[in-house]
């Protein structure tokens, strides 16, 4: 979400006010990225001064005062200052350097950590080293696109819709925003890859009802989504994919081979430019076999008394793309699996992302999902067309489709110990339904106070307090109580909820203000601040959980003690208070892993009393039954 993880997720597509001047729409790729426009009710994807409609992903950090080159400027200077230029920035979007994997952390340029765990890019310029994070590159990018937008339609375009991964989570979307703000703009969507790629294909006009795969396998992340299109109307019924698994990983693969063939004097004397160049001629040759049977790569004075060249055929490279490719046919299943289709249940499969111009990928896509792939888009484009098209429905310039709304935070309850359960999670189209089933907390209890919260932190205090309202019911002994709680969300995005004893069925109910009308600015500090405080949340919510089944583990030992008496003898009673003490010193201390360790000891110390108990009860038995 992930902010997008797999199972039955909806589409990110929502019914918006009309909002005033253009909108544009921008693919914001690993590789390339491009933006499109409106005009006259056609998509126009913008091309630069020279007619080329991609943008290379690529931003190059300069010396002194001059901004950074950006896009074909930045490539031609990779090999010149491969420390200084910054290429497949997307992979690092909202990740923290525990996230990433070893090979990532060496990248040409520099990758670092600050005090909060947040990967930067380090860039050696002669005044001294500058930090960057993935947004600033991303920004640069944003920048150029939109000014390419601006100077097309002749006026300045403030408001943008931004792809991601259907697989993106939360942080990496949010990461995507703060690009787009930084870059001056105004994010007005944040839209999921395979619906774009959807609208691009024209899915809307070629059926009224019908499922849909799209296969997306770009330069640096892969998805495999399922969606569901029902009189214009789509819903993302599932997706699965790796952020990490793309087009780069195979350039990687071919590069790591051509190096082991290098003599060792050539490796060790090989410069960082001279790596660069060399990565550049593996994908250049890669490219050029998805149509050609072998592909020359030669390098004259890769160092001064070396020169390079290989032959790579395309059944090379296909050896070295199976390995990576069957990791995307996992992701294919499973996101079959979660969506409950069978592949002869597909009506159509969308190939998107560049590296699916491979031969390769594409009968095997066949294979997997029974179906031949709608190649009648070039699957670098499609999903910028699809941006551009949202970007219409969103301004007014486009009215004949059916989008869904969403809620943009979880909705849920406080429970005992001041804990947030979900729900309904965020991200959920309207109109929606959920419950769940909840029981009292002590003994004796008689009322049930349902504090609704919405927000995506852990503690209930860290989140929006919405209403509550009080529910009586027939006391008895702890976790005898059965209170059924729902929440349903209407289409204009009114909360209602429902708190009903199950047994006497008496029941009270609420509507609450709507739960939709929330400032993206409030969203992004939700989500924002969820990230930030993720670790430490989840840590607390560790120890109040663990906290409460100690407490309640104690008490029923002592319960036990006290049953036993002094009858069970010290063998089997001062090993249980040792127990106890040790367990409420780990509590004192509040030590997480000390209290879990000293449940298992109290677990394992009073396995001879609770025998010795249940052997005294089944000798009673017996003798109220004469048997003894």
């Amino acid at each position: 979400m992930d902010g997008a993880g797999a199972g039955k997720n909806l589409s990110d597509l929502g019914i918006c006010r009309m909002s005033s001047g253009p909108i544009i729409g921008i693919d914001l790729g690993t590789t390339h990225s491009l933006v499109g426009v409106m005009d006259a009710g056609f998509v126009v994807l913008v091309p630069d001064t020279d007619g080329r409609r991609l943008l290379p992903s690529i931003v190059s950090w300069q010396n002194g005062e001059a901004p950074p080159l950006v896009g074909y400027p930045a490539k031609r200077a990779r090999s010149l200052a491969p420390e200084r230029t910054i290429l497949s920035a997307k992979r690092l979007m909202g990740r923290r350097w525990s996230d990433l994997a070893e090979t990532e952390k060496t990248m040409d340029a520099r990758l670092v950590t600050d005090a909060k765990g947040l990967t930067l890019i380090e860039l050696p310029l002669v005044d001294g080293p500058k930090r960057v994070s993935a947004p600033e590159v991303a920004a640069e990018l944003l920048r150029e696109l939109a000014n390419r937008a601006s100077r097309y339609l002749e006026t300045q375009v403030s408001k943008v819709v931004i792809t991601v991964p259907a697989y993106f989570n939360d942080a990496q979307r949010q990461a995507t925003k703060e690009a787009g703000e930084s870059a001056g703009l105004e994010v007005v969507r944040i839209l999921s890859e395979p619906t774009a790629a959807a609208l691009a294909y024209g899915m809307d006009r070629h059926h009224k009802q019908a499922r849909i795969a799209v296969y997306d396998l770009g330069g640096g992340t892969f998805d495999c989504s399922i969606l569901e299109l029902n009189e214009g109307v789509f819903q993302v019924l599932a997706t699965s994919g790796n952020t990490l698994l793309g087009g780069d990983d195979l350039d990687q693969a071919v590069y790591a081979v051509l190096w082991q063939e290098l003599p060792g004097e050539v490796r060790d004397s090989l410069h960082a430019s001279a790596r660069a160049r060399l990565k550049e001629e593996v994908e250049l040759a890669k490219i050029r076999l998805s149509t050609q049977e072998e592909a020359e790569i030669e390098i004259p004075f890769l160092t001064p008394l070396y020169s390079f060249r290989r032959i790579l055929t395309r059944l090379e490279l296909e050896d070295l793309a199976r390995p990576l490719l069957e990791k995307t046919r996992r992701h294919c299943l499973r996101a079959l699996q979660d969506a409950g289709l069978r592949p002869e249940d597909l009506k159509e499969v969308l190939l998107v992302g560049g590296q699916t111009r491979m031969p390769l990928v594409r009968s095997l896509v066949k294979e997997w999902l029974g179906h031949e792939p709608n190649i009648s888009l070039d699957p670098d484009e499609a999903v910028a067309r699809g941006a551009t098209i949202q970007a219409g429905i969103l301004s007014g310039a486009m009215q004949n489709m059916v989008l869904l709304d969403i809620t943009p935070l979880s909705l849920g309850i406080e429970t005992f110990g001041g804990l947030m359960n979900v729900i309904i999670p965020r991200n959920s189209t309207l109109p929606t339904k959920a419950g769940e089933l909840f029981t009292n907390a002590a003994d004796g209890q008689r009322l049930m106070k349902i504090r609704v919260l919405q927000g995506e932190r852990e503690l209930a205090r860290d989140n929006w307090f919405l209403g509550e309202l009080d529910l009586e019911f027939q006391p008895g002994p702890r976790a005898t109580a059965r209170i059924g709680v729902q929440f349903e969300l209407d289409a204009d995005g009114i909360l209602h909820v429902l708190a009903r004893d199950t047994v006497t069925l008496q029941e009270k109910r609420v509507g609450l203000r709507s739960v939709v009308d929330v400032t993206d600015e409030k969203v992004g500090q939700m989500v924002s601040e969820s990230v930030e405080h993720a670790l430490e949340d989840m840590q607390e919510r560790q120890w109040i959980e663990s906290e409460l089944k100690a407490r309640r583990l104690m008490e029923l030992t002592r319960k036990a003690l006290s049953q036993a008496g002094e009858n069970a003898g010290a063998e089997r009673i001062i090993p249980v208070e040792t127990a106890l003490l040790q367990m409420q010193a780990a509590m004192d201390q509040k030590g997480l892993a000390e209290l879990k360790s000293s449940m298992k000891n109290l677990d394992e110390a009073s396995k001879p009393l609770a025998q010795w108990l249940m052997d005294q009860a089944t000798e009673a038995m017996l003798k109220r039954k004469g048997v003894l």
